[in-house]
C-alpha cells in the first residue's frame, strides 16, 4: 500500500520561497519527499528540496507536467496557474488547497464577496473597474484601495488620504474599502484535513511597519479578552468550513475600537503570522499544513511558551549582497532563535528572515525582542 512515507510518494509544492523552505525543514520528521517548483534557480529551497524544478509556477504546461508524478500538490503562494491545477484535479490528483479556493482568495474582490455572501464580518467595500470608477464611488476620505489581483506583502494596497492622492490610484480592477478605525490587528491560523477535522492555533497579535505595510512584530498569546478570542476563532473556523478547504488558512482580522471583529483577508497556506509556532507550539504551522494535506490527524496546537516574532526586513537604501549586522551578538542571548531564508541579495523591506524570542512570560519575550530588533540590521555590504 502506498503511503506518504513510501519511497515513490511525492508532494509537489508550487513556489520555492521561505515558506517552502520551512516546509522542507519539517518534512524529514515524517519522511515525506517534497518537490519544489520555482523559476528562480537561487530560490531559498533550491539547495534543499528532494527535487527542484526550475520552471515558472504561472506557466500552464510547466505546472501540468510537474504534477504528473506527484501524489499531492500544494502551494506556498497563491499566484500560480490555477487552470493547470484544475486539470490535474480532473485527472484525480489531490490538490490542496483546492483550485476553486485559490480562485476565490487570489482575487481579493471574489474573496470579499465570499465573506459578504457567507455572513462573515468584513469592512464595507465596493468593487471597482479602474481608477475612474474608484473616484466615482468615494463617499468619504480616507479610504483604502486594494488591487484585486497581484498585491502581496503590502504591495497593491494604499490609503487614499485626500484628493491629492488621486494621481497615484491603481487603474487595474480594484476594491474600494472603508477605512477601519481599528484597535488591533490579529491573526488566527486554522487547519482542516480531508476527514473534516479542524484545529486552530492560539490568536496572534500583529504590529505592522506602517511604511512597508508589512508585519514587523507579532506575539502570542494576543492581549485580548476571552470573548474576542472566542469570536475570532469562531470566525476563522467558519471561514475554512465555508470554503470547504483542505490545508492551512491564515485569517487576518481587525478588532475595531468598538470591539467588533472583522476579517481583513485570508491566505490559504502557511503564513508570516505563524512562524513563531516552530518554537512556541507543540506542532508548528508547517507540520500542521503537511498533516492536513496528507489527511493525517492534526497535531496539538498548544502554546508551550509565549513568544515574539520579528521579521528581518532589508534596510532602506540598501540593495545588493546581504550582510546581517550584529547577528552574532543576537545569538548570544538565550531564547533567541534565528531563521535566515537563504536569500543572497537584499533590497528595502524584502523579507530576509525572522527571529523568534521566547521568555518565561510574554513581557520577557517582548523585552528581548525589542533588544534584538534594535540590534540587528539587514544591509548590503561589499
Amino acid at each position: 500500500m502506498k503511503t506518504w512515507y513510501s519511497n515513490n510518494f511525492k508532494v509537489g509544492i508550487l513556489g520555492g520561497g521561505q515558506l517552502g523552505r520551512m516546509l522542507l525543514q519539517e518534512s524529514p520528521n515524517i519522511d515525506v519527499r517534497l518537490c519544489i517548483m520555482d523559476k528562480d534557480p537561487e530560490a531559498p529551497t533550491a539547495r534543499m528540496a528532494y527535487e527542484f524544478c526550475n520552471e515558472d509556477i504561472q506557466d500552464y504546461d510547466a505546472v501540468f507536467a510537474f504534477g504528473q508524478d506527484k501524489d499531492v500538490i500544494t502551494v506556498e503562494i497563491e499566484n500560480v496557474n490555477i487552470e493547470a491545477l484544475e486539470a490535474l484535479e480532473k485527472q484525480g490528483k489531490k490538490v490542496f488547497p483546492q483550485p476553486r479556493v485559490l480562485r476565490i482568495i487570489k482575487d481579493k474582490g471574489l474573496q470579499k464577496q465570499f465573506y459578504a455572501d457567507h455572513n462573515i464580518p468584513t469592512a464595507p467595500f465596493h468593487l471597482c473597474k479602474n481608477a475612474a470608477d474608484f473616484k466615482k464611488n468615494i463617499n468619504k476620505i480616507p479610504v483604502v484601495q486594494k488591487l484585486r489581483v497581484g498585491g502581496y506583502d503590502g504591495r497593491g494596497v494604499q490609503i487614499i488620504k485626500s484628493e491629492e492622492d488621486f494621481d497615484k490610484l491603481f487603474n487595474e480592477p480594484n476594491i474600494l474599502e472603508e477605512m477601519i478605525d481599528f484597535e488591533k490587528e490579529i491573526s488566527v491560523i486554522v487547519a482542516r484535513n480531508e476527514s473534516g477535522q479542524i484545529s486552530h492555533f492560539p490568536v496572534v497579535e500583529c504590529e505592522f511597519n506602517p511604511e512597508a505595510n508589512l508585519v514587523e512584530f507579532l506575539f502570542s498569546p494576543a492581549l485580548i479578552s476571552e470573548a474576542i478570542e472566542e469570536e475570532a476563532i469562531s470566525i476563522a473556523k467558519k471561514t475554512i468550513e465555508a470554503l470547504d478547504m483542505v490545508g492551512l488558512l491564515a485569517v487576518e482580522m481587525f478588532i475595531t475600537k468598538q470591539g467588533k471583529v472583522l476579517v481583513n483577508e485570508a491566505a490559504p497556506r502557511p503564513h508570516n503570522s505563524g512562524h513563531h509556532t516552530i518554537e512556541c507550539n507543540t506542532t508548528s504551522q508547517f507540520g500542521q499544513h503537511l498533516r492536513a494535506i496528507l489527511n493525517l490527524p492534526l497535531g496539538s496546537t498548544k502554546l508551550i511558551r509565549p513568544g515574539v516574532m520579528i521579521n528581518l526586513l532589508g534596510a532602506e537604501a540598501h540593495s545588493g549582497p546581504v550582510y546581517y549586522e550584529n547577528l552574532d551578538q543576537a545569538l548570544e542571548i538565550p531564547g533567541v532563535f534565528i531563521h535566515l531564508y537563504g536569500k543572497t541579495h537584499t533590497k528595502p523591506f524584502r523579507k530576509m528572515g525572522h527571529i523568534t524570542t521566547v521568555g518565561r512570560d510574554l513581557n520577557a519575550a517582548i523585552k528581548k525582542a525589542k533588544e534584538v530588533q534594535s540590534m540587528v540590521r539587514v544591509i548590503s555590504k561589499d
